[in-house]
């Protein structure tokens, strides 16, 4: 059967090998074929406008760019929601056709097509993290040798350092052996180079979210520094993409989950779904401006006052959390800017 009787196109990404799945308008499939990558792009041009679906994976943006530039639709799908489709004897051929009727469901729930600039942004978030990361561990291990021999170091990032400022400079490192004099400054030489590492990133971050508009609005809410901003722009795009009917705060699984028992909503704990990284990011930035926010006579220091009165630090920070994410979703609909006394402002 010819090509241009294909309605919807299933990929299943490979490394190099690719298979493709066409179906046509009733669901029939018309076309099984193995491509290389670079076919793809080929196959992008041939093909009239039709359906393509893919599993949001490694690689599957690029893919779906190249696609939507020759007027296909491109749908992406988280891979557990594809799984219902995949018929027993799993292959890659099944797992295209899997995808290709997951594609036309009305209910299914799709990803938004990322760009390059936001990829790009994310790549610099996820860098930024693994150093963080190494940072961690490298303090970890230098608070492990000391206590080792007898040196309880304060908790604390900058307190450590100090405490290293004082044994290795002023005291000449009583204590220690030569060689462990030599693996302490050497821990201490990789610790300002990642410090240095990490501080050029977040320059960057502050130059991006300078130039972005929708970060420009982001940046005006407490809480949300640069850092926040720009991973939230580069994680979930433009807000018009969106369904109007969802809520980013659920997106990022930091509503506490709920059901109805008796006409009574109850809420349970917080959700673990969602993007990680955004959840941590956003925690971290209410925590640091909880204390500050909850002293201001507007609308949310108010509401952050009384938040901090009835419930524990924690809590109160989550669910301050929960709140900025639900400004931020605002914000991004209305094209607006936050204001200090609490009403949106036209940007």
């Amino acid at each position: 059967m010819a090509v241009t009787t294909i309605s919807v196109l299933g990929i299943d990404l490979g490394k190099n090998i690719c298979s493709v799945v066409g179906l046509d308008e009733s669901g029939v499939v018309v076309m099984r074929r193995k491509v290389k990558r670079e076919t793809l792009v080929a196959m992008a041009e041939k093909l009239p406008p039709c359906v393509v679906g893919m599993e949001a994976c490694c690689g599957a943006h690029h893919v779906g760019r190249v696609f939507a530039a020759h007027g296909h639709d491109v749908r992406l799908m988280s891979p557990e929601y594809v799984r219902p489709y995949v018929k027993a004897q799993k292959n890659d051929d099944r797992d295209a056709e899997g995808i290709a009727e997951a594609a036309t469901r009305p209910t299914m729930r799709f990803v938004e097509l990322k760009s390059q600039e936001q990829f790009d942004m994310q790549t610099l978030h996820r860098s930024r993290d693994r150093l963080i990361g190494e940072r961690m561990a490298l303090i970890n291990q230098l608070r492990a040798i000391l206590l080792e021999r007898g040196m309880v170091a304060p908790q604390g990032r900058r307190k450590l350092e100090q405490f290293l400022t004082v044994l290795m400079d002023e005291q000449g490192a009583a204590g220690l052996s030569p060689r462990m004099v030599l693996l302490v400054a050497d821990a201490r030489a990789q610790w300002a180079e990642l410090d240095r590492r990490i501080g050029a990133f977040n320059a960057e971050f502050v130059r991006w979210a300078k130039e972005n508009e929708d970060a420009r609005r982001l940046v005006t809410i407490p809480g949300f520094g640069a850092i926040v901003a720009s991973a939230l722009v580069a994680a979930v795009g433009r807000a018009e993409a969106f369904d109007r009917s969802r809520d980013l705060s659920a997106w990022l699984g930091i509503v506490p989950r709920q059901f109805t028992t008796g006409g009574k909503p109850k809420l349970l704990g917080i959700s673990k779904r969602g993007n990680t990284y955004l959840r941590k990011q956003l925690i971290h930035g209410a925590r640091a401006a909880l204390p500050h926010v909850a002293e201001r006579d507007t609308p949310l220091g108010r509401w952050a006052k009384q938040l901090t009165s009835r419930a524990h630090h924690n809590i109160a920070v989550v669910a301050f959390a929960n709140k900025l994410a639900r400004i931020a979703w605002a914000l991004l609909r209305r094209g607006e800017r936050f204001d200090a006394a609490g009403v949106f402002m036209m940007a």
